[in-house]
């Protein structure tokens, strides 16, 4: 097991790499690990001659400190996982202060209005704790390529404006969301799940695999509507937003336009635990 706990010792071992022009891959992870993780894990394993992989729940991307205390916690289940997958594996799981040196400071980003709706709205300053972390471990680490989920599109379009927008040298990768025989999306937060309310979670799936399938036939007011009273429909899950948006910019549209690329984006919260998703449209 190849476990590092201070960046310091971590950085002398990545020095020790570069002097042998290793090509390195990053895989950011906040612990919890299961398949998702996984295809992410084994892409950079595939395009890299060492992959890390950094466990740490920041604390600064999280606005409601009972969410923050409850995120599932067990970093040596984590690193026998990864184990599992290769021995090689580079694991970075610092402590808090170790990162941000007893200063929680979250750096203001401009990610040209990325983050104005969907989690942005949801979820106050939210994006500026995400790319804090990040920056922190782009520079700790400098990968050559770091490799995220598109289970969390908003925040991999965030992260590629980070590092077009400051010129960070490193190739973001956007990776397919893996997601179950019943098409939920693999989270960590599913584990909160009961038996009974894991299996209404799927709903999530099957509302924006309909509003994929349908696209070309109904209007923006038709999809919308018939979102609307599916969830009517499911007394255990809460609607917090339903959105469709071009997936460059993000920004939330109402017509459909040739040429341009659309995405539906959801968030529920089913029995307390909050479930996002999204999926391409054309």
């Amino acid at each position: 097991m190849n476990l590092f706990r201070k960046k310091s010792d971590l950085i002398v071992k990545l020095n020790n790499l570069r002097k042998n022009n290793f090509k390195i891959g990053l895989v950011p992870t906040m612990g919890a690990l299961h398949k998702g993780h996984t295809s992410l894990v084994k892409r950079s394993i595939k395009e890299n001659d060492y992959t890390i992989v950094s466990i740490f729940v920041n604390p600064t991307q999280f606005n409601d400190k009972k969410d923050l205390n409850l995120y599932p916690k067990n970093l040596t289940k984590d690193c026998n996982y990864l184990d599992s997958i290769s021995t090689d594996i580079i694991i970075f799981a610092p402590e808090i202060n170790n990162i941000y040196n007893k200063n929680l400071s979250v750096k203001k980003f401009n990610f040209y209005d990325l983050d104005k709706f969907m989690e942005g709205r949801y979820r106050k300053g939210h994006f500026n704790g995400v790319a804090t972390i990040v920056s922190h471990l782009f520079n700790i680490i400098k990968p050559k390529n770091a490799y995220f989920g598109e289970k969390d599109f908003q925040q991999l379009r965030i992260i590629q404006e980070l590092v077009s927008g400051n010129n960070i040298p490193v190739n973001v990768i956007g990776c397919q969301t893996i997601r179950e025989k019943d098409g939920l999306a693999l989270s960590s937060r599913n584990t909160k799940l009961s038996k009974h309310n894991r299996k209404i979670a799927s709903k999530v799936y099957e509302i924006i695999n309909y509003v994929r399938i349908n696209f070309d036939s109904m209007s923006f007011l038709e999809i919308y509507t018939y979102v609307d009273k599916f969830f009517d429909n499911i007394l255990e899950i809460e609607l917090e937003y339903f959105t469709i948006a071009e997936s460059k910019s993000l920004i939330p549209v109402k017509e459909k336009t040739i040429n341009k690329q659309y995405r539906a984006f959801i968030a529920v919260k089913l029995q307390g635990v909050r479930l996002i998703d999204n999926i391409a449209l054309n």
